[in-house]
């Protein structure tokens, strides 16, 4: 896997006329375009998907699936029916639910959600009642027997999870990824693009670091191989 292909553009717009020059200029330098509620609502699932498709560029349908296990198997069968190369469900939703997730997810990946980089660990500690990291390495174990491909933490936890050689063959997929050039927005728990996969992670999501980045870095492609280079020499360094 090439530096590039590492990186999940997330596509935080809510039309396809906002999409169509990112998708267009990134589809090159990127490994995949993060689809979320907004467009997915605004728009229709597989109208998204199409469209993205259609420009070259693959596509990780972040659903955040949250259900009882049927309704999160139904979903999934809907989902990998449209192509897309993962998706994802909430861990907290339950072993169950993760496990209908996979029994439906074709030739797509399955990631599980352990906890929400946006939250600080105040909250955390008020919305699972302890340490984020305790519940995080929880919701890994839980995905890991329900068979997922791969859990979506925050860099913070990449640590600690690299530790667990029970959890080594799972993909580690991060957002809360900012480079030093980048402001950190309403991420708390974050990295930058180098520590991150020195840290143990395999793929990146970042948002408006490469869709807005700031006027001297230029266009989004520049930002887009300016983040793939800083990965190429971490991956050389860890060879």
């Amino acid at each position: 896997m090439e530096a590039k292909d590492r990186i999940i553009v997330a596509l935080d717009v809510d039309s396809l006329d906002k999409a169509k020059s990112l998708v267009k200029s990134l589809a090159p330098h990127v490994g995949c375009f993060k689809v979320g509620l907004e467009l997915l609502t605004a728009v229709g699932a597989p109208k998204v998907v199409e469209f993205v498709h259609s420009l070259g560029g693959q596509v990780f349908y972040d659903g955040k699936f949250n259900d009882i296990p049927n309704t999160v198997g139904g979903a999934a069968r809907a989902v990998a029916g449209l192509n897309v190369k993962m998706f994802n469900v909430h861990a907290s939703a339950g072993i169950e639910a993760m496990m209908a997730a996979v029994s439906n997810k074709g030739q797509s990946l399955v990631l599980a959600v352990t906890v929400l980089t946006s939250l600080e660990e105040n909250n955390a500690h008020l919305i699972f009642g302890g340490p984020s990291k305790a519940k995080v390495l929880q919701l890994t174990r839980d995905a890991k027997i329900a068979g997922c491909d791969g859990i979506i933490c925050s860099p913070q936890e990449l640590e600690l999870l690299g530790k667990q050689k029970e959890l080594g063959s799972l993909l580690k997929v991060t957002p809360g990824v900012r480079p030093e050039w980048a402001a950190a927005g309403d991420q708390k728990r974050i990295m930058t693009p180098a520590e991150a996969i020195k840290a143990g992670a395999d793929y990146l999501v970042i948002g408006r670091p490469i869709t807005k980045p700031p006027a001297e870095i230029g266009t989004p492609a520049d930002a887009a191989k300016k983040i793939a280079e800083e990965i190429a020499a971490i991956l050389q360094e860890k060879r």
